[in-house]
Parts: structure tokens; C-alpha cells; sequence
């Protein structure tokens, strides 16, 4: 039996799969704990569905993917409006010791996976899903990159891209309260009295309105439109870069212009809609995977994602712990560090959380790290990884 779906039928589907991610994440508490999305956990569920139906020959499913591209090319431009100058510039010394780390990341997971790829016989460009697109770039990126690396031969790239990212985000979560504790043990940290917080300029939003809402979404698409030329110019330097690359730089340009006074950006409003384009995205994504890719590639897959966990330990221990002050923000921003370099923004949210509500507040660390990781790590991943991909080829 054969199930085809059109675009209407294939959206609709995606939000029924969005909203039973939800649930089985309600009743779940280790998803719970290891902040995987509701995305990957309905997108998943759907996919190992399909899998029996195509083993079995009792059913397939086709799918109309036409929006992907589109919903993609929205979530990158969002992440690219948090690349604020001015907000760098509050964060100070540490913003830029932690900007360093955060680029310095990138090229050792990418160094990493595409080195042990190319010991274990496997394409060399796989490595970069099992590196910082999946790592630091989190479920978005790998799946965002998996067609292109296996357009350029990398078979399987985008299931163990989304295999890695899963893996990752439980890995972050569960070596950041050990390092981040045995810091402040050992070191005999502790917050001492009022701090005082580094200001970011991360004020109350106003409440959203209908028109505000539809400004945000408007100025969006014409970044997004902005993006789709300059990736044309940056392609003219002889090094091909992902369509949507272009629309990270643009945004990044709209934010700052607009931090000039010229305009506003309402980032809340920009960030609702990205959740959107990415809840979609990945449920699509997912929906559509090819599991059967991962049979051959587990075990090096494995290895190379434990290197990963302990290489990225080692950094979030003594560099990241060291360069930002050998205090207890610094061992907290160290935990936080794990969840990010190994997973996903809540991951590091959650590993600060904890800690903070066991030794006490870090004002510094849970506004510094998430801003400061996120601005660098949305710039440089891409266009590293876009580097990476044209020496291979």
C-alpha cells in the first residue's frame, strides 16, 4: 500500500508529528532531562514507523519536501539577527576569550571528524557530520548540510548527522555537572555576595501586536531575499557557499544597521518564528530519513563521537574554566560549555540551571554564554564547514 502526500497534506502531517513529539516529551522525563526536542523525538517515531512499512512491504510513504529549502533558509537568516556588535562589545574581555574558544571549537570537532573518517575507510566529508555541523551547530545544521555533503559523496551524511546531534545532546548534558562540580570542589569556588552582572543589552521586549508581528516576518523574508544575493557575491571568491549561508551574513548586517537607530528588530518576534521554520524543518527532516545508512557506520560513528565528548571535556575543563577566570562563573560557564559544544542552547541553559540552583547565581555566565556561543557560533560554523567542503572538493 502507498501513502502520498502533497504539500498541504505534508505540512499538516508534520504538525500532527510535531504535537505527538510533544507528548511522548511530556511523559518521557530523560527527554525531559536531556532537552531533546520535541522535533526529533515525533520525527523520529515517525521514521522508524516507515522503516518497518518499507522492510516489511507492507506500506510506503511519500512525501512533498518542496518547503524545506524555505523553512531552512528562514531559520539561519533568524540566528544570523543575534550577531550583534554592539552586544559583543559589552561582554568585554571574557566575550572575546570565550569568542576565540567558541571559533577554536569548530575547527578541532571538524579536524576530528574528518581525520577519523578517513582512518576508519569512511568518505572524508562525513566527518563533518559527525563534527561541529551536528556538535556545536546542533540538529538544524546537520540536517541543513546533509544533502549537500552527500551531493558531494558523503553517503548517509544527513542520518548520522541527526544520529550525532541526538547522541550529542545527551553527552553534553551528562559530562557538564561532573566537570562543572568537580571545578568548584576542587577550587573551593563559590559566589560571594552581590556581583556585579555584565550588561548586555538584552532589555523587556514590548508586547507583541498583530502588525509587529507581521513587520518581523516581513523583514525576515526581505533578509532572507538579501541573503540570497549576497551569497551569490560571496561565491564569485571562488569558494561555494550554501544558499543559506547568506542569509546568516545578512541578517547579521540588518541587526547591526538596526542597532545604528535606523530601525528595530524585535528579536522575541524573530525568534518565535525561527522555532517555527525549525520545528517544521526538522520534523520534515527527520520524517524522511534513510536508517538503514547507520547499520555500516555505528561503530565508527561511535568512536569518533567519543573522541568528540572527550576532547571537548579537556577543553571545557581547562581552557574554557581557565580562560574566563578560574572562578565559579567560569566553572559554570564551563558546564554550560559542554552542553553547547556537544548539543544545543537548552543544553547549556540546563546544565547552568542546575548548578545554579545547587551553589547558587551566576548572573555573568547565564547571560554571557548563551549570547556570546550563539553569535560566533552561528557566524564561523557555516562558513568554516563551507571551507572545509570546497578543499575536499
Amino acid at each position: 500500500m502507498a501513502f502520498q502526500f502533497d504539500l498541504i497534506q505534508t505540512l499538516a502531517l508534520a504538525v500532527v508529528v510535531l504535537f505527538v513529539g510533544q507528548k511522548v516529551n511530556a511523559k518521557i522525563p530523560a527527554l525531559q532531562k536531556y532537552c531533546i526536542p520535541s522535533p526529533v523525538v515525533g520525527g523520529l517515531l515517525f521514521c522508524f514507523i516507515t522503516f518497518l512499512g518499507n522492510q516489511t512491504g507492507a506500506f510506503t510513504v511519500k512525501l512533498d519536501n518542496s518547503l524545506v529549502n524555505f523553512l531552512l533558509v528562514m531559520f539561519f537568516t533568524s540566528t544570523g539577527f543575534l550577531a550583534s556588535v554592539a552586544v559583543f562589545k559589552r561582554s568585554g574581555r571574557q566575550g572575546v576569550f570565550l569568542a576565540l574558544i567558541a571559533i577554536g571549537t569548530v575547527i578541532i570537532q571538524n579536524v576530528i571528524g574528518v581525520g577519523l573518517s578517513q582512518a576508519f575507510g569512511l568518505h572524508p566529508l562525513l566527518g563533518i557530520n559527525i563534527g561541529s555541523a551536528p556538535l556545536v551547530g546542533g540538529l538544524g545544521t546537520a540536517a541543513a548540510f546533509g544533502p549537500t555533503l552527500e551531493g558531494l559523496g558523503a553517503t548517509g551524511a544527513t542520518t548520522v548527522g541527526v544520529a550525532a546531534a541526538t547522541f550529542g545532546m545527551v553527552l553534553g548534558c551528562i559530562i557538564g555537572g561532573p566537570i562543572a562540580k568537580r571545578l568548584i570542589e576542587k577550587n573551593s569556588l563559590a559566589t560571594v555576595g552581590e556581583q556585579k552582572t555584565v550588561d548586555l543589552g538584552i532589555g523587556t521586549a514590548e508586547p507583541s501586536t498583530a502588525k509587529s508581528v507581521a513587520g518581523s516576518f516581513f523583514l525576515l523574508l526581505i533578509t532572507m531575499a538579501l541573503g540570497s544575493y549576497l551569497v551569490l557575491l560571496m561565491n564569485k571568491t571562488g569558494i561555494a557557499f550554501p544558499y543559506y549561508v547568506g542569509g546568516v551574513f545578512a541578517a547579521a548586517i540588518v541587526r547591526n544597521v538596526a542597532d545604528a537607530g535606523l530601525f528595530s528588530v524585535r528579536s522575541r518576534e524573530i525568534d518565535g518564528i525561527a522555532n517555527v521554520a525549525l520545528g517544521l524543518f526538522l520534523a520534515l527532516s527527520l520524517m524522511t530519513l534513510r536508517i538503514w545508512e547507520l547499520l555500516n557506520l555505528a561503530v565508527p560513528m561511535l568512536v569518533i563521537l567519543a573522541v568528540q565528548t572527550i576532547v571537548l571535556g579537556i577543553v571545557a575543563y581547562y581552557v574554557v574554566f581557565r580562560a574566563l577566570g578560574k572562578d565559579y562563573e567560569s566553572a559554570v560557564m564551563s558546564s554550560g560549555y559542554c552542553g553547547v559544544g556537544l548539543g544545543q542552547m537548552p543544553n547549556a541553559v540546563a546544565n547552568m540551571a542546575t548548578l545554579i540552583q545547587r551553589y547558587g547565581p551566576a548572573p555573568n555566565a547565564w547571560f554571557m554564554l548563551p549570547v556570546i556561543t550563539v553569535i560566533f557560533l552561528n557566524i564561523f560554523n557555516p562558513l568554516i564547514i563551507s571551507l572545509i567542503m570546497n578543499w575536499y572538493q
